[in-house]
Protein backbone atom coordinates (compact mmCIF):
# COMPACT_ATOMS: atom_id res chain seq x y z
CA UNK A 1 0.00 0.00 0.00
CA UNK A 2 0.96 3.67 -0.68
CA UNK A 3 3.11 5.31 2.29
CA UNK A 4 0.53 8.07 2.22
CA UNK A 5 -2.36 5.90 2.65
CA UNK A 6 -0.67 3.37 4.69
CA UNK A 7 -0.82 4.96 7.98
CA UNK A 8 -4.18 6.00 7.75
CA UNK A 9 -5.58 2.26 7.42
CA UNK A 10 -3.54 1.10 10.55
CA UNK A 11 -5.03 4.11 12.14
CA UNK A 12 -8.51 2.50 11.16
CA UNK A 13 -7.76 -1.03 12.32
CA UNK A 14 -6.31 0.60 15.42
CA UNK A 15 -8.84 2.39 16.27
CA UNK A 16 -11.40 -0.29 15.71
CA UNK A 17 -9.38 -3.35 17.77
CA UNK A 18 -9.34 -0.80 20.57
CA UNK A 19 -12.72 0.63 20.69
CA UNK A 20 -14.18 -2.87 20.78
CA UNK A 21 -12.00 -3.37 23.79
CA UNK A 22 -12.82 -0.34 25.84
CA UNK A 23 -15.71 1.05 26.85
CA UNK A 24 -14.16 4.11 28.21
CA UNK A 25 -13.24 6.64 25.30
CA UNK A 26 -15.02 6.18 21.44
CA UNK A 27 -13.22 6.50 18.82
CA UNK A 28 -12.14 9.54 17.29
CA UNK A 29 -13.48 11.25 14.55
CA UNK A 30 -14.12 8.03 11.41
CA UNK A 31 -11.22 7.30 9.83
CA UNK A 32 -12.97 6.46 6.42
CA UNK A 33 -13.92 10.35 6.53
CA UNK A 34 -10.13 11.26 6.90
CA UNK A 35 -8.74 8.99 3.74
CA UNK A 36 -12.14 10.82 1.94
CA UNK A 37 -10.37 14.06 2.86
CA UNK A 38 -7.67 13.16 1.98
CA UNK A 39 -8.79 11.99 -1.84
CA UNK A 40 -10.55 14.91 -1.79
CA UNK A 41 -8.14 17.12 -1.12
CA UNK A 42 -5.98 15.98 -4.11
CA UNK A 43 -8.92 15.75 -6.21
CA UNK A 44 -9.68 19.53 -5.66
CA UNK A 45 -5.59 20.58 -5.65
CA UNK A 46 -5.05 20.82 -2.82
CA UNK A 47 -2.55 18.13 -2.15
CA UNK A 48 -0.18 16.80 -4.77
CA UNK A 49 -1.03 14.00 -6.99
CA UNK A 50 0.92 10.90 -5.47
CA UNK A 51 3.75 9.68 -7.89
CA UNK A 52 2.45 5.88 -8.14
CA UNK A 53 -2.18 5.42 -7.86
CA UNK A 54 -3.95 2.30 -8.61
CA UNK A 55 -7.91 2.55 -7.97
CA UNK A 56 -8.42 -0.68 -7.25
CA UNK A 57 -5.04 -1.12 -5.18
CA UNK A 58 -5.33 2.21 -3.47
CA UNK A 59 -9.29 3.11 -3.14
CA UNK A 60 -11.32 -0.43 -3.63
CA UNK A 61 -9.19 -2.27 -1.12
CA UNK A 62 -8.89 0.11 1.19
CA UNK A 63 -12.43 0.33 1.91
CA UNK A 64 -12.48 -3.63 1.34
CA UNK A 65 -10.43 -3.52 4.63
CA UNK A 66 -12.60 -0.62 6.65
CA UNK A 67 -15.78 -2.88 5.55
CA UNK A 68 -14.06 -5.69 7.42
CA UNK A 69 -13.09 -3.62 10.21
CA UNK A 70 -17.00 -2.05 10.63
CA UNK A 71 -16.26 1.31 9.62
CA UNK A 72 -18.71 0.95 6.64
CA UNK A 73 -22.50 0.79 6.67
CA UNK A 74 -24.06 -2.98 5.51
CA UNK A 75 -25.09 -1.50 2.11
CA UNK A 76 -23.57 -3.65 -0.70
CA UNK A 77 -20.75 -1.71 -3.10
CA UNK A 78 -22.57 -2.62 -6.03
CA UNK A 79 -26.33 -3.93 -6.55
CA UNK A 80 -27.60 -5.00 -10.19
CA UNK A 81 -31.13 -6.01 -10.96
CA UNK A 82 -32.06 -7.75 -14.21
CA UNK A 83 -35.52 -6.41 -13.73
CA UNK A 84 -36.94 -10.22 -13.90
CA UNK A 85 -35.92 -11.29 -10.54
CA UNK A 86 -32.21 -11.40 -10.62
CA UNK A 87 -30.11 -9.64 -8.32
CA UNK A 88 -25.99 -9.74 -7.94
CA UNK A 89 -24.86 -7.90 -4.87
CA UNK A 90 -21.45 -7.50 -4.08
CA UNK A 91 -19.75 -5.89 -0.56
CA UNK A 92 -16.12 -4.73 -1.52
CA UNK A 93 -14.66 -7.40 -0.17
CA UNK A 94 -16.52 -9.63 -2.62
CA UNK A 95 -15.69 -7.01 -5.38
CA UNK A 96 -12.23 -7.41 -4.56
CA UNK A 97 -12.53 -11.14 -4.59
CA UNK A 98 -14.25 -11.23 -7.82
CA UNK A 99 -12.52 -8.43 -9.68
CA UNK A 100 -9.09 -10.69 -8.74
CA UNK A 101 -10.31 -13.55 -10.27
CA UNK A 102 -10.94 -11.70 -13.49
CA UNK A 103 -7.53 -10.02 -13.51
CA UNK A 104 -5.82 -13.56 -13.57
CA UNK A 105 -8.34 -14.09 -16.48
CA UNK A 106 -6.86 -11.09 -18.50
CA UNK A 107 -3.23 -11.77 -17.48
CA UNK A 108 -3.47 -15.62 -17.80
CA UNK A 109 -5.92 -16.62 -20.61
CA UNK A 110 -5.92 -13.43 -22.62
CA UNK A 111 -2.38 -12.66 -22.03
CA UNK A 112 -2.52 -9.02 -21.31
CA UNK A 113 0.30 -7.38 -19.88
CA UNK A 114 0.38 -3.25 -18.35
CA UNK A 115 -0.29 -1.04 -21.39
CA UNK A 116 -2.00 -3.15 -23.27
CA UNK A 117 -5.50 -2.43 -24.62
CA UNK A 118 -9.19 -3.58 -24.39
CA UNK A 119 -12.27 -3.23 -25.76
CA UNK A 120 -15.35 -3.05 -22.80
CA UNK A 121 -18.22 -3.62 -25.43
CA UNK A 122 -20.86 -5.18 -22.71
CA UNK A 123 -24.45 -4.48 -21.49
CA UNK A 124 -25.22 -3.49 -18.40
CA UNK A 125 -24.02 -6.87 -17.24
CA UNK A 126 -22.40 -7.21 -13.65
CA UNK A 127 -18.83 -7.98 -15.61
CA UNK A 128 -18.73 -4.89 -17.28
CA UNK A 129 -17.89 -3.47 -13.63
CA UNK A 130 -15.90 -6.58 -12.77
CA UNK A 131 -13.92 -6.50 -15.95
CA UNK A 132 -13.26 -2.53 -15.26
CA UNK A 133 -12.06 -3.10 -12.50
CA UNK A 134 -9.77 -6.07 -13.34
CA UNK A 135 -8.36 -4.19 -15.99
CA UNK A 136 -6.78 -1.81 -13.37
CA UNK A 137 -5.96 -4.52 -11.24
CA UNK A 138 -3.83 -5.57 -14.50
CA UNK A 139 -2.42 -2.11 -15.89
CA UNK A 140 -4.86 -2.86 -19.10
CA UNK A 141 -6.11 0.25 -20.51
CA UNK A 142 -9.92 -0.18 -21.37
CA UNK A 143 -11.86 1.25 -24.16
CA UNK A 144 -15.81 1.15 -23.28
CA UNK A 145 -18.38 1.03 -26.46
CA UNK A 146 -22.00 1.04 -26.31
CA UNK A 147 -23.47 -1.83 -27.75
CA UNK A 148 -24.92 -0.10 -30.84
CA UNK A 149 -21.96 -0.37 -32.47
CA UNK A 150 -21.95 -1.55 -36.13
CA UNK A 151 -19.67 -3.94 -37.94
CA UNK A 152 -18.08 -0.50 -39.18
CA UNK A 153 -17.30 1.27 -36.10
CA UNK A 154 -16.39 -1.96 -34.25
CA UNK A 155 -13.22 -2.36 -37.05
CA UNK A 156 -12.49 1.19 -37.17
CA UNK A 157 -11.80 0.81 -33.31
CA UNK A 158 -10.12 -2.10 -33.32
CA UNK A 159 -7.84 -0.65 -35.66
CA UNK A 160 -7.53 2.43 -34.20
CA UNK A 161 -6.61 1.44 -31.13
CA UNK A 162 -4.84 -1.78 -31.77
CA UNK A 163 -6.68 -3.16 -29.22
CA UNK A 164 -5.47 -6.80 -28.36
CA UNK A 165 -8.72 -8.03 -26.90
CA UNK A 166 -12.19 -7.20 -26.39
CA UNK A 167 -15.16 -8.58 -24.25
CA UNK A 168 -18.66 -8.95 -25.70
CA UNK A 169 -21.82 -10.42 -25.05
CA UNK A 170 -23.84 -12.82 -27.70
CA UNK A 171 -25.67 -10.68 -29.54
CA UNK A 172 -22.66 -8.67 -30.70
CA UNK A 173 -20.23 -11.44 -31.29
CA UNK A 174 -21.08 -11.67 -34.81
CA UNK A 175 -20.42 -8.26 -35.45
CA UNK A 176 -16.80 -8.76 -33.76
CA UNK A 177 -16.29 -12.17 -36.25
CA UNK A 178 -17.12 -10.57 -39.43
CA UNK A 179 -14.04 -7.49 -39.08
CA UNK A 180 -12.01 -9.50 -36.30
CA UNK A 181 -9.73 -10.99 -39.65
CA UNK A 182 -8.63 -7.19 -40.86
CA UNK A 183 -7.69 -6.27 -36.97
CA UNK A 184 -4.54 -7.45 -36.73
CA UNK A 185 -4.21 -6.10 -33.28
CA UNK A 186 -6.71 -8.26 -32.05
CA UNK A 187 -5.27 -11.32 -30.34
CA UNK A 188 -8.66 -13.09 -27.78
CA UNK A 189 -12.11 -12.85 -27.69
CA UNK A 190 -13.72 -12.84 -24.73
CA UNK A 191 -17.42 -14.01 -24.57
CA UNK A 192 -19.60 -13.08 -21.65
CA UNK A 193 -22.08 -15.70 -22.27
CA UNK A 194 -23.81 -18.76 -20.60
CA UNK A 195 -22.90 -20.54 -23.96
CA UNK A 196 -19.72 -21.43 -25.88
CA UNK A 197 -18.86 -19.80 -29.18
CA UNK A 198 -15.97 -21.02 -31.71
CA UNK A 199 -12.88 -18.75 -31.59
CA UNK A 200 -14.16 -17.16 -28.24
CA UNK A 201 -13.32 -17.57 -24.31
CA UNK A 202 -16.14 -17.91 -22.39
CA UNK A 203 -15.40 -15.45 -19.42
CA UNK A 204 -17.60 -17.17 -17.05
CA UNK A 205 -16.27 -20.83 -17.49
CA UNK A 206 -13.13 -19.00 -16.87
CA UNK A 207 -13.88 -16.88 -13.92
CA UNK A 208 -15.10 -19.69 -12.27
CA UNK A 209 -11.75 -21.81 -12.44
CA UNK A 210 -10.03 -18.40 -11.50
CA UNK A 211 -7.36 -18.32 -9.00
CA UNK A 212 -8.50 -15.40 -5.70
CA UNK A 213 -4.59 -14.30 -5.68
CA UNK A 214 -3.59 -11.69 -7.57
CA UNK A 215 -1.10 -8.95 -6.99
CA UNK A 216 -2.18 -5.45 -8.53
CA UNK A 217 0.44 -3.91 -10.72
CA UNK A 218 2.43 -0.83 -9.82
CA UNK A 219 0.93 1.93 -11.92
CA UNK A 220 1.76 5.36 -11.66
CA UNK A 221 -0.65 8.23 -11.53
CA UNK A 222 0.49 9.30 -14.95
CA UNK A 223 -0.17 6.25 -16.79
CA UNK A 224 -2.98 5.39 -19.18
CA UNK A 225 -6.48 4.14 -17.35
CA UNK A 226 -8.97 4.09 -20.11
CA UNK A 227 -9.57 5.32 -23.72
CA UNK A 228 -13.10 6.68 -24.99
CA UNK A 229 -14.02 7.23 -28.67
CA UNK A 230 -15.86 10.69 -28.74
CA UNK A 231 -17.42 12.11 -32.04
CA UNK A 232 -16.57 15.18 -33.40
CA UNK A 233 -19.03 16.94 -35.84
CA UNK A 234 -16.37 16.40 -38.87
CA UNK A 235 -13.93 13.11 -39.47
CA UNK A 236 -13.66 10.06 -37.77
CA UNK A 237 -14.08 9.51 -33.57
CA UNK A 238 -11.04 10.58 -31.68
CA UNK A 239 -9.66 8.59 -29.41
CA UNK A 240 -9.26 10.51 -25.73
CA UNK A 241 -6.89 9.17 -23.70
CA UNK A 242 -7.62 9.22 -19.09
CA UNK A 243 -4.77 8.49 -16.67
CA UNK A 244 -4.90 6.59 -13.08
CA UNK A 245 -5.41 9.51 -11.47
CA UNK A 246 -7.22 11.92 -13.79
CA UNK A 247 -10.58 9.79 -13.56
CA UNK A 248 -9.01 7.93 -10.25
CA UNK A 249 -9.28 10.92 -8.16
CA UNK A 250 -10.77 13.13 -10.63
CA UNK A 251 -14.20 12.95 -9.25
CA UNK A 252 -13.88 12.53 -5.70
CA UNK A 253 -14.78 15.93 -4.66
CA UNK A 254 -17.80 16.11 -7.06
CA UNK A 255 -19.07 12.84 -5.77
CA UNK A 256 -18.93 14.54 -2.58
CA UNK A 257 -19.92 18.05 -3.59
CA UNK A 258 -22.46 17.44 -6.43
CA UNK A 259 -23.38 14.22 -6.13
CA UNK A 260 -23.51 14.52 -2.34
CA UNK A 261 -22.66 10.60 -1.71
CA UNK A 262 -21.78 9.18 1.68
CA UNK A 263 -21.34 5.78 2.55
CA UNK A 264 -24.70 4.89 3.11
CA UNK A 265 -26.18 5.95 -0.56
CA UNK A 266 -27.18 3.33 -2.66
CA UNK A 267 -26.66 5.51 -6.49
CA UNK A 268 -28.38 5.02 -9.37
CA UNK A 269 -27.10 6.17 -13.02
CA UNK A 270 -29.25 5.30 -15.90
CA UNK A 271 -26.29 5.59 -18.32
CA UNK A 272 -25.19 3.22 -21.08
CA UNK A 273 -21.98 1.39 -20.14
CA UNK A 274 -20.35 2.71 -23.17
CA UNK A 275 -20.31 6.21 -22.31
CA UNK A 276 -18.44 8.32 -19.87
CA UNK A 277 -21.12 9.06 -17.40
CA UNK A 278 -20.77 5.23 -16.38
CA UNK A 279 -17.03 5.62 -15.56
CA UNK A 280 -18.01 9.11 -13.55
CA UNK A 281 -20.34 6.74 -11.39
CA UNK A 282 -17.89 4.22 -10.91
CA UNK A 283 -15.14 7.08 -10.31
CA UNK A 284 -17.89 9.69 -8.09
CA UNK A 285 -19.51 6.37 -6.13
CA UNK A 286 -16.64 3.72 -4.95
CA UNK A 287 -14.31 6.76 -3.63
CA UNK A 288 -16.88 7.67 -1.32
CA UNK A 289 -17.97 3.88 -0.01
CA UNK A 290 -21.29 4.27 -1.69
CA UNK A 291 -23.33 1.58 -3.22
CA UNK A 292 -23.49 1.72 -6.89
CA UNK A 293 -26.89 0.45 -8.32
CA UNK A 294 -27.85 -0.81 -11.90
CA UNK A 295 -30.74 -1.87 -13.79
CA UNK A 296 -30.15 -3.56 -16.55
CA UNK A 297 -32.69 -1.77 -18.57
CA UNK A 298 -32.52 -3.33 -22.09
CA UNK A 299 -34.55 0.14 -23.20
CA UNK A 300 -35.23 2.86 -21.84
CA UNK A 301 -39.10 2.91 -19.75
CA UNK A 302 -40.45 5.92 -18.08
CA UNK A 303 -42.92 3.10 -15.83
CA UNK A 304 -39.69 0.57 -15.29
CA UNK A 305 -37.73 3.62 -14.00
CA UNK A 306 -40.52 4.81 -11.49
CA UNK A 307 -41.21 1.63 -10.35
CA UNK A 308 -37.76 0.63 -9.47
CA UNK A 309 -37.44 4.10 -8.09
CA UNK A 310 -40.50 2.95 -5.88
CA UNK A 311 -39.11 -0.84 -5.16
CA UNK A 312 -35.26 -0.01 -4.53
CA UNK A 313 -33.57 1.89 -1.97
CA UNK A 314 -31.98 4.52 -3.83
CA UNK A 315 -31.05 7.89 -2.36
CA UNK A 316 -29.51 9.20 -5.75
CA UNK A 317 -30.65 9.21 -9.21
CA UNK A 318 -28.83 10.78 -12.22
CA UNK A 319 -30.13 10.52 -15.97
CA UNK A 320 -29.66 12.59 -18.83
CA UNK A 321 -32.40 15.31 -19.40
CA UNK A 322 -34.33 13.80 -22.60
CA UNK A 323 -35.26 10.72 -19.56
CA UNK A 324 -36.76 13.40 -16.84
CA UNK A 325 -38.54 14.40 -19.85
CA UNK A 326 -40.30 11.17 -20.26
CA UNK A 327 -40.75 10.87 -16.64
CA UNK A 328 -42.22 14.05 -16.09
CA UNK A 329 -44.97 13.03 -19.09
CA UNK A 330 -46.10 10.46 -16.42
CA UNK A 331 -48.38 10.76 -13.57
CA UNK A 332 -45.74 10.86 -10.18
CA UNK A 333 -48.20 10.73 -8.00
CA UNK A 334 -49.18 7.06 -8.34
CA UNK A 335 -45.86 6.14 -7.20
CA UNK A 336 -44.23 6.88 -3.58
CA UNK A 337 -39.74 7.18 -3.54
CA UNK A 338 -38.95 6.09 -0.19
CA UNK A 339 -35.56 6.74 -0.30
CA UNK A 340 -34.77 9.38 -3.23
CA UNK A 341 -33.25 12.32 -1.71
CA UNK A 342 -31.37 13.73 -4.84
CA UNK A 343 -31.31 14.05 -8.57
CA UNK A 344 -28.97 15.29 -10.77
CA UNK A 345 -29.02 15.54 -14.94
CA UNK A 346 -26.32 16.33 -17.54
CA UNK A 347 -25.40 15.42 -21.00
CA UNK A 348 -27.51 17.71 -22.31
CA UNK A 349 -28.86 21.57 -21.11
CA UNK A 350 -31.93 20.99 -18.72
CA UNK A 351 -34.64 22.99 -19.50
CA UNK A 352 -35.77 24.97 -16.26
CA UNK A 353 -39.57 23.41 -17.34
CA UNK A 354 -38.93 20.00 -16.90
CA UNK A 355 -36.55 21.20 -13.67
CA UNK A 356 -39.55 22.65 -12.15
CA UNK A 357 -42.30 20.03 -12.91
CA UNK A 358 -39.86 17.16 -11.41
CA UNK A 359 -39.83 19.32 -8.23
CA UNK A 360 -43.31 20.34 -8.19
CA UNK A 361 -44.49 16.04 -8.62
CA UNK A 362 -41.44 14.58 -6.56
CA UNK A 363 -40.31 17.63 -3.80
CA UNK A 364 -36.72 16.60 -4.66
CA UNK A 365 -34.76 19.06 -6.49
CA UNK A 366 -32.77 18.44 -10.06
CA UNK A 367 -29.21 19.62 -9.67
CA UNK A 368 -27.32 19.97 -13.49
CA UNK A 369 -23.57 19.87 -14.43
CA UNK A 370 -21.77 19.79 -17.32
CA UNK A 371 -18.55 17.91 -18.35
CA UNK A 372 -16.88 16.58 -21.31
CA UNK A 373 -15.37 13.05 -22.25
CA UNK A 374 -12.15 15.04 -21.71
CA UNK A 375 -12.74 16.21 -18.76
CA UNK A 376 -14.08 15.75 -15.27
CA UNK A 377 -17.10 17.86 -14.04
CA UNK A 378 -16.35 21.60 -15.44
CA UNK A 379 -19.41 23.29 -13.96
CA UNK A 380 -21.94 21.96 -11.47
CA UNK A 381 -25.01 23.03 -8.86
CA UNK A 382 -23.35 21.61 -5.63
CA UNK A 383 -26.48 19.95 -3.23
CA UNK A 384 -27.73 23.08 -1.15
CA UNK A 385 -26.10 25.89 -3.18
CA UNK A 386 -28.54 28.39 -4.63
CA UNK A 387 -29.87 27.25 -8.02
CA UNK A 388 -30.85 29.47 -11.21
CA UNK A 389 -33.01 27.58 -13.22
CA UNK A 390 -31.93 27.64 -16.48
CA UNK A 391 -27.83 27.50 -15.45
CA UNK A 392 -25.31 24.85 -15.43
CA UNK A 393 -24.05 26.40 -12.47
CA UNK A 394 -20.84 27.43 -11.18
CA UNK A 395 -17.26 26.01 -11.83
CA UNK A 396 -16.06 22.94 -10.24
CA UNK A 397 -12.90 22.96 -8.63
CA UNK A 398 -9.94 22.47 -9.37
CA UNK A 399 -11.02 24.05 -12.59
CA UNK A 400 -10.76 27.09 -13.64
CA UNK A 401 -13.30 28.07 -16.02
CA UNK A 402 -13.61 31.35 -18.65
CA UNK A 403 -15.44 32.97 -21.21
CA UNK A 404 -13.08 33.49 -23.82
CA UNK A 405 -13.06 34.81 -27.45
CA UNK A 406 -11.81 32.76 -30.30
CA UNK A 407 -7.91 34.10 -29.23
CA UNK A 408 -8.02 33.23 -25.96
CA UNK A 409 -8.76 36.61 -24.16
CA UNK A 410 -11.19 36.24 -21.00
CA UNK A 411 -14.56 38.10 -21.85
CA UNK A 412 -16.48 40.26 -19.20
CA UNK A 413 -19.55 38.50 -17.39
CA UNK A 414 -22.76 38.56 -19.95
CA UNK A 415 -20.66 38.24 -22.74
CA UNK A 416 -20.90 35.04 -25.28
CA UNK A 417 -17.93 33.17 -26.11
CA UNK A 418 -16.07 29.54 -25.77
CA UNK A 419 -16.44 27.75 -22.60
CA UNK A 420 -12.40 27.50 -21.47
CA UNK A 421 -10.35 25.66 -18.94
CA UNK A 422 -7.60 27.30 -17.84
CA UNK A 423 -4.43 24.43 -18.73
CA UNK A 424 -1.24 27.03 -18.22
CA UNK A 425 0.83 27.69 -16.06
CA UNK A 426 -0.45 24.35 -14.43
CA UNK A 427 -2.48 21.99 -16.44
CA UNK A 428 -5.00 20.39 -14.32
CA UNK A 429 -4.68 16.49 -13.12
CA UNK A 430 -7.98 15.43 -13.83
CA UNK A 431 -7.93 16.48 -17.16
CA UNK A 432 -7.15 14.04 -20.35
CA UNK A 433 -3.85 13.53 -21.56
CA UNK A 434 -4.21 13.87 -25.46
CA UNK A 435 -6.16 12.82 -28.41
CA UNK A 436 -4.31 9.73 -29.10
CA UNK A 437 -2.37 9.41 -32.38
CA UNK A 438 -3.35 13.15 -33.24
CA UNK A 439 -1.43 15.88 -31.78
CA UNK A 440 -2.93 18.04 -34.75
CA UNK A 441 -6.51 17.78 -32.90
CA UNK A 442 -4.57 17.91 -29.41
CA UNK A 443 -3.01 21.47 -30.26
CA UNK A 444 -6.28 22.57 -32.20
CA UNK A 445 -8.18 22.30 -28.77
CA UNK A 446 -6.03 24.95 -26.66
CA UNK A 447 -5.66 28.39 -27.63
CA UNK A 448 -3.41 30.81 -25.19
CA UNK A 449 -3.76 29.88 -21.67
CA UNK A 450 -6.79 27.76 -22.07
CA UNK A 451 -8.29 24.35 -23.05
CA UNK A 452 -11.56 25.40 -25.60
CA UNK A 453 -14.39 22.89 -25.19
CA UNK A 454 -16.28 23.58 -28.18
CA UNK A 455 -18.82 24.98 -26.57
CA UNK A 456 -20.55 28.62 -26.51
CA UNK A 457 -21.59 30.13 -23.02
CA UNK A 458 -22.29 33.10 -20.99
CA UNK A 459 -21.11 33.89 -17.76
CA UNK A 460 -22.91 36.15 -15.39
CA UNK A 461 -22.14 38.29 -12.58
CA UNK A 462 -22.14 36.12 -10.09
CA UNK A 463 -20.32 33.15 -11.78
CA UNK A 464 -22.70 31.15 -13.01
CA UNK A 465 -22.54 29.77 -16.65
CA UNK A 466 -25.93 29.59 -19.06
CA UNK A 467 -25.10 27.22 -21.83
CA UNK A 468 -25.87 28.39 -25.17
CA UNK A 469 -25.00 25.40 -27.72
CA UNK A 470 -21.75 23.70 -29.03
CA UNK A 471 -20.08 26.23 -31.57
CA UNK A 472 -21.62 24.48 -34.67
CA UNK A 473 -24.97 24.10 -33.10
CA UNK A 474 -24.86 28.58 -32.77
CA UNK A 475 -27.60 29.60 -35.60
CA UNK A 476 -26.37 33.25 -37.31
CA UNK A 477 -29.48 34.61 -38.66
CA UNK A 478 -29.02 38.44 -39.86
CA UNK A 479 -26.51 38.29 -37.77
CA UNK A 480 -27.85 37.63 -34.96
CA UNK A 481 -26.34 34.80 -32.70
CA UNK A 482 -28.77 32.26 -31.28
CA UNK A 483 -28.40 29.81 -28.99
CA UNK A 484 -30.91 26.50 -29.86
CA UNK A 485 -31.39 25.96 -25.72
CA UNK A 486 -32.76 29.22 -25.50
CA UNK A 487 -35.45 28.54 -27.83
CA UNK A 488 -35.91 24.63 -26.68
CA UNK A 489 -36.43 25.76 -23.20
CA UNK A 490 -39.14 28.41 -24.20
CA UNK A 491 -40.72 25.90 -26.65
CA UNK A 492 -40.63 23.34 -23.32
CA UNK A 493 -42.83 25.85 -21.55
CA UNK A 494 -45.99 25.05 -24.00
CA UNK A 495 -48.23 22.42 -23.07
CA UNK A 496 -47.97 20.92 -26.45
CA UNK A 497 -44.23 20.22 -26.64
CA UNK A 498 -42.87 17.02 -25.43
CA UNK A 499 -39.90 17.44 -26.61
CA UNK A 500 -37.90 19.48 -29.59
CA UNK A 501 -34.56 19.88 -31.40
CA UNK A 502 -33.54 23.75 -32.56
CA UNK A 503 -31.42 23.77 -35.30
CA UNK A 504 -31.05 25.98 -38.40
CA UNK A 505 -32.04 26.25 -41.35
CA UNK A 506 -30.93 27.55 -45.17
CA UNK A 507 -32.92 30.99 -46.18
CA UNK A 508 -32.00 33.09 -49.48
CA UNK A 509 -33.10 36.10 -47.52
CA UNK A 510 -31.44 36.17 -43.95
CA UNK A 511 -28.90 32.88 -44.76
CA UNK A 512 -30.01 30.83 -42.16
CA UNK A 513 -33.29 30.88 -39.95
CA UNK A 514 -34.22 29.23 -37.02
CA UNK A 515 -35.88 26.25 -37.40
CA UNK A 516 -37.59 23.89 -34.89
CA UNK A 517 -38.22 19.66 -34.72
CA UNK A 518 -40.99 18.68 -32.30
CA UNK A 519 -42.69 16.46 -31.01
CA UNK A 520 -46.05 16.26 -29.66
CA UNK A 521 -47.79 15.32 -26.31
CA UNK A 522 -50.35 13.07 -27.28
CA UNK A 523 -53.21 15.84 -26.16
CA UNK A 524 -51.99 17.95 -28.87
CA UNK A 525 -52.21 15.31 -31.71
CA UNK A 526 -55.02 15.86 -33.35
CA UNK A 527 -54.34 19.58 -33.35
CA UNK A 528 -54.64 21.58 -36.88
CA UNK A 529 -50.79 22.13 -37.69
CA UNK A 530 -50.98 25.30 -39.26
CA UNK A 531 -52.57 27.16 -36.25
CA UNK A 532 -50.51 25.14 -34.10
CA UNK A 533 -47.30 26.58 -35.11
CA UNK A 534 -48.71 30.00 -35.33
CA UNK A 535 -49.54 29.25 -31.69
CA UNK A 536 -45.78 28.04 -30.89
CA UNK A 537 -44.68 31.07 -32.39
CA UNK A 538 -46.15 33.34 -30.82
CA UNK A 539 -45.31 31.88 -27.98
CA UNK A 540 -41.66 31.57 -28.29
CA UNK A 541 -41.83 35.50 -28.68
CA UNK A 542 -43.59 36.36 -25.89
CA UNK A 543 -41.11 33.75 -23.16
CA UNK A 544 -37.93 34.94 -25.14
CA UNK A 545 -36.26 37.16 -27.70
CA UNK A 546 -38.53 37.66 -30.91
CA UNK A 547 -36.07 37.09 -33.30
CA UNK A 548 -35.58 33.79 -31.57
CA UNK A 549 -38.70 32.62 -32.95
CA UNK A 550 -38.43 29.67 -35.27
CA UNK A 551 -39.34 30.96 -38.24
CA UNK A 552 -39.87 27.17 -39.65
CA UNK A 553 -41.20 24.35 -37.82
CA UNK A 554 -41.68 20.90 -38.46
CA UNK A 555 -43.54 18.53 -36.22
CA UNK A 556 -42.17 14.97 -35.90
CA UNK A 557 -43.17 11.53 -34.27
CA UNK A 558 -39.63 11.23 -32.55
CA UNK A 559 -36.22 12.83 -32.58
CA UNK A 560 -32.81 11.31 -33.92
CA UNK A 561 -30.74 10.10 -30.68
CA UNK A 562 -27.71 8.74 -29.19
CA UNK A 563 -28.20 5.67 -27.19
CA UNK A 564 -27.98 7.63 -23.99
CA UNK A 565 -31.08 9.71 -25.11
CA UNK A 566 -28.90 13.00 -26.55
CA UNK A 567 -30.82 14.56 -29.14
CA UNK A 568 -28.52 14.61 -32.31
CA UNK A 569 -28.97 18.19 -33.69
CA UNK A 570 -26.11 17.06 -35.98
CA UNK A 571 -28.24 14.85 -38.06
CA UNK A 572 -30.84 17.33 -38.38
CA UNK A 573 -28.87 20.19 -39.26
CA UNK A 574 -27.01 17.75 -41.66
CA UNK A 575 -30.85 17.05 -43.27
CA UNK A 576 -31.30 20.41 -43.49
CA UNK A 577 -28.44 21.82 -45.25
CA UNK A 578 -28.33 18.90 -47.78
CA UNK A 579 -25.04 17.65 -46.43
Amino acid sequence: MRPWLRHLVLQALRNSRAFCGSRRQPAPLPVPQKIVATWEAISLGRQPVPEYFNFAHDVLDVWSRLEEAGHRPPNPAFWWVSGTGAEVKWSFEELGKQSRKAANVLGGACGLQPGDRMMLVLPRLPEWWLVSVACMRTGTVMIPGVTQLTKKDLKYRLQASRAKSIITSDSLAPRVDAISAECPSLQTKLLVSDSSRPGWLNFRELLREASTEHNCVRTKSRDPLAVYFTSGTTGAPKMVEHSQSSYGLGFVASGRRWVALTESDVFWNTTDTGWVKAAWTLFSAWPNGSCIFVHELPRVDAKVILNTLSTFPVTTLCCVPTIFRLLVQEDLTRYQFQSLRHCLTGGEALNPDVREKWKRQTSVELYEGYGQSETVVICANPKGTKIKSGSMGKASPPYDVQIVDDEGNVLPPGEEGNVAIRIRPTRPFCFFNCYLDNPEKTAASEQGDFYITGDRARMDKDGYFWFMGRNDDVINSSSYRIGPVEVESALAEHPAVLESAVVSSPDPIRGEVVKAFIVLTPAYFSHDPEVLMRELQEHVKRVTAPYKYPRKVAFVSELPKTVSGKIQRSKLRSQEWGK
